[in-house]
């Protein structure tokens, strides 16, 4: 089964950084897009970033362009966010996701990012 895992969540302080990393399993991982949305606390999911199968085309959304990069490994099944000039917004549940951008038929269980001084 599809299986989509999470890590490298955590506290930074505002202007810090963090990696995130998601190892999937499950499926044929170099044939799908993927991405990264994330969810503020009583907020809905915001779609962060997303990456080509082969990586060759990434996409951003405007809150977090210039400071997000999206990456891939296809020989390792993972896809990375790296997040620089990390703000209290940025405070959120980040998922890693099968597609490019929602409906997502699958999502992981999320890694927790607070940013905080």
């Amino acid at each position: 089964q599809v299986q989509l895992v999470e890590s490298g969540g955590g506290l930074a302080q505002p202007g810090g950084s963090l990696r995130l990393s998601c190892a999937a399993s499950g499926f044929t991982f170099s044939t799908y897009g993927m991405s990264w949305a994330r969810q503020a606390p009583g907020k809905g999911l915001e779609w962060v970033s997303g990456i080509y199968s082969d990586g060759s085309v990434t996409y951003y959304a405007d809150s977090v362009k210039g400071r997000f990069t999206i990456s891939r490994d296809n020989r390792k099944n993972k896809v990375y966010l790296q997040m620089n000039s990390l703000t209290v917004e940025d405070t959120a549940l980040y998922y890693c996701a099968k597609g490019l951008r929602p409906p997502y038929d699958y999502r992981g269980q999320g890694t927790q990012v607070t940013v905080s001084s």
